[in-house]
This record gives structure tokens, C-alpha cells and sequence, in this order.
């Protein structure tokens, strides 16, 4: 099995923060605050992913785009806009990394001998169990 492929290293100048006010609790700090992250990393134009990642984040991520191919990751789980930050960023490495390694290719094959004989008892014995579920016929 091959080592997984590095990150690639995405400049700070393709991620677009916006802060807004968090909901849930947190008292006053939570009305005064802004401390929810909006993170905006535009895949179509990132100079940074091979043509072939952009392809599979796109495919992969895309309840989380908008029309124009920016993919948006909002983080709120923390009380501070620092880790909140570093949360929607994870989270984003998160989708490239998945999207990073190829998907492999299934080689069709063959059912076995054995497989298909135990298919075949299976449907003979489920054939007998109904057959003697209904009445006898009588003439």
C-alpha cells in the first residue's frame, strides 16, 4: 500500500475569513463578539490543487459550494475566533485529503464455484419452506 500523499500547501491568499456572531450559549460574549468563522476557498481557481483534486473536491464537497465552485466551511464550535479559524481550516485540509488519492478502479470478477452453490441451495431451500407453507392440492 503506497504512504499517503502530502497536503499541498495552500497560500494564505486563497482563504477569504469572514467573522460573524456565533448563536448558542456564551452569555454576553456570545451577543457582542464575532467569534464565528465563515472560511471561503474558491476550488475552480486555486492555483495550489492539481486539476485532477479540484475534480474530486468538487464532486465531493458539493453540498458545501456555491455556483461559482467556492467551497464554504463555517466553524462555531469554539468560544474563541482563533480556534474557530483553525477549525474551518482543518476541516477544509480535511476534504482536500480526501479528495487527494485517486479512487481505485474495480477489476470486475467472477463469482466463485462455491458461492454460486450456496446461492442455489439457499433459493432450493427457501423454495421447499414456501411450498410447504401452502395447502396440498387436492383433486
Amino acid at each position: 500500500m503506497k504512504p499517503p500523499a502530502p497536503l499541498p500547501q495552500l497560500s494564505p491568499g486563497e482563504l477569504r475569513f469572514e467573522f460573524f456572531r456565533s448563536s448558542g450559549p456564551g452569555g454576553q460574549n456570545v451577543n457582542k463578539v464575532a467569534t464565528a468563522v465563515r472560511l471561503r476557498f474558491d476550488v475552480r481557481r486555486s492555483p495550489s490543487l492539481p486539476p485532477a483534486v479540484k475534480d474530486r473536491l468538487l464532486r465531493l464537497a458539493v453540498t458545501r459550494l456555491t455556483e461559482d465552485g467556492v467551497l464554504v466551511i463555517e466553524a462555531r464550535r469554539f468560544r474563541t475566533q482563533e480556534r474557530n479559524r483553525e477549525d474551518a481550516v482543518a476541516r477544509l485540509m480535511g476534504w482536500i485529503a480526501k479528495a487527494l488519492p485517486a479512487p481505485r478502479h474495480r477489476r470486475a470478477t467472477k463469482p466463485t464455484a462455491a458461492s454460486r452453490q450456496r446461492r442455489l441451495d439457499t433459493k432450493k431451500r427457501r423454495s421447499t419452506t414456501k411450498r410447504q407453507r401452502s395447502p396440498a392440492n387436492e383433486e
